[in-house]
């Protein structure tokens, strides 16, 4: 040993000395000590928050489900622990979305690892079980397509897809209320079963909406999903009551507490403490940043942070979308004449006019807006649909008037015209000719502000609301 040494030497001879005594007067050994450090720290393996949950899901909701099963018999008792498989062959996919990155294609990726989780579905399909208990089976094996949720992405969350399940499962279970409601002898153990399975499948989509929200969970820095072995995951860990601390875990605890507690003390009772008067470390004196990495050793001047490129304008929701190309035109296919996206700007004086010249033709307006339509001629009938404060008037039709999907519209029958049907129509006047007055009829529903005009007797012009609402006595 070296002269420089000698000292530090000597005090290790004394802590040495001064740790042996300590051992003797409490009866420890000094490899005893040793062997208690060492399983503390095997053992003190991290375990991911997403398991940890996971692991509490099972322990409350499948644990007291299984013994639902249990208690109805043999033959549920093997249902029951196969349910146990396929949640322990989910946990092991969840398992491998913390340690792995998410491939291209999930449900390819993951089909290995699915295997388990099959087989013991398929063992429950296959089960040759009483037949009081087909309700029961088909209730499990409705709740049992939640599973998929983990080869699933969104719309809809998985949350929300696994908690729509429980209404295909408890229409059987249900049935299974019903069957033993009253019966004070198996009844409670029946109900017991549909009302564990439910809250189990209501747990886990709790669980699914904090831990999993967007589909499955991977750890974007972990490995590639085809280097994981099938079964390699880690079985969930049983309950047990939690313990004092262990030797290592103790020991980093009070490293970290033993340091706020020396902070404590140097407080004094100005507020002053130990981290009093200590000055902000600028960006500048960073040496840890990247910028006093560079080989020449200057030190560049910090920049500016770049001006972001202004976005593009959005259209906001439930803008108004602008009207196609317009057209006039007849087809001969159907006998229709189609008049569609006309504006006051597409027609001459803002009005478009519709020569028929067949009773078998049709009109067809669609989408126009701040227009009048002429229809000339005898028709067979007139569709007016979406359109915006337009007028269409028209001479003789033959079957029928309809206006869908409108607003502020005038409609006007300058001869015959049986029927008027107006539905989801908010803002319509229809002017009726002296011909028409006695032979038109009104169909009306979900509409709204519409009146009537026709001329009375003596030449002048009356209107009458539709009522919208009536009252029932």
């Amino acid at each position: 040993m070296s002269e420089q040494l000698k000292p530090l030497g000597g005090v290790l001879d004394g802590v040495l000395e001064r740790l042996s005594i300590i051992e003797a007067k409490l009866g420890i050994s000094p490899g005893a000590a040793l062997s208690a450090v060492a399983p503390a720290i095997v053992e003190d393996e991290e375990i991911h928050p997403r398991l940890v949950a996971y692991d509490e899901h099972i322990q409350r909701t499948l644990v007291p489900f299984t013994e639902s099963c249990t208690a109805l018999g043999s033959e549920m008792e093997s249902v029951g622990a196969s349910i146990g498989e396929v949640w322990d062959a989910v946990r092991g996919i969840v398992e491998l979305g913390t340690k792995c990155k998410k491939p291209a294609d999930v449900p390819t990726g993951l089909q290995p690892h699915l295997k388990p989780c099959q087989d013991a579905m398929a063992k429950i399909r296959s089960a040759r079980i009483d037949r009081k208990f087909d309700w029961h089976l088909k209730a499990v094996m409705e709740m049992l397509s939640c599973v998929s949720w983990v080869v699933m992405s969104p719309p809809p969350s998985p949350a929300n897809f696994v908690k729509d399940t429980i209404g295909a499962s408890d229409f059987w279970a249900n049935k299974v209320r019903k069957e033993y409601k009253g019966n004070d002898k198996e009844g409670p153990a029946h109900v017991k079963f549909c009302d564990t399975m439910k809250a189990m499948v209501l747990d886990l989509s709790a669980y699914l909406k904090e831990y999993h929200l967007s589909g499955l969970a991977w750890n974007p820095h972990g490995k590639d999903l085809s280097d994981a072995k099938v079964g390699e995951a880690s079985k969930p860990a049983a309950a047990a009551p939690k313990a004092a601390p262990t030797t290592a875990a103790a020991a980093s605890a009070g490293s970290g507490a033993g340091i706020f507690t020396e902070l404590k003390k140097k407080q004094t009772g100005d507020g002053s403490s130990a981290a009093t008067g200590l000055k902000k470390v600028s960006r500048d004196q960073q040496t840890w940043r990247k910028e006093f990495k560079n080989p020449g050793g200057d030190v560049p001047k910090p920049t500016s942070a770049p001006v972001a490129a202004p976005k593009p304008a959005v259209a906001k929701f439930g803008a108004k979308k602008p009207l196609g190309p317009p057209k006039c035109e007849y087809q001969d296919r159907g006998c229709k004449w189609n008049v569609e996206n006309q504006t006051k700007d597409t027609c001459e004086g803002g009005v478009c006019k519709v020569e028929v010249t067949d009773v078998k033709q049709q009109v067809y307006i669609y989408k126009c807006e701040n227009v009048t339509i002429q229809i000339i001629g005898k028709c067979k009938s007139v569709i007016l649909d979406s359109c915006t404060k337009c007028g269409v008037v028209f001479d003789n039709v033959i079957s029928a008037c309809e206006v869908v999907n409108c607003k502020r519209v005038q409609v006007q029958a300058t001869g015959a015209c049986p029927s008027f049907s107006i539905d989801k129509t908010d803002g319509i006047v229809v002017h009726l000719s002296n011909e028409a007055i006695s032979e038109s009829s009104f169909v009306t529903s979900k509409s709204s502000e519409m009146n009537v005009s026709w001329p009375d007797d003596a030449g002048e012009v009356k209107e009458a609301p539709i009522p919208e609402q009536f009252m029932h006595k």
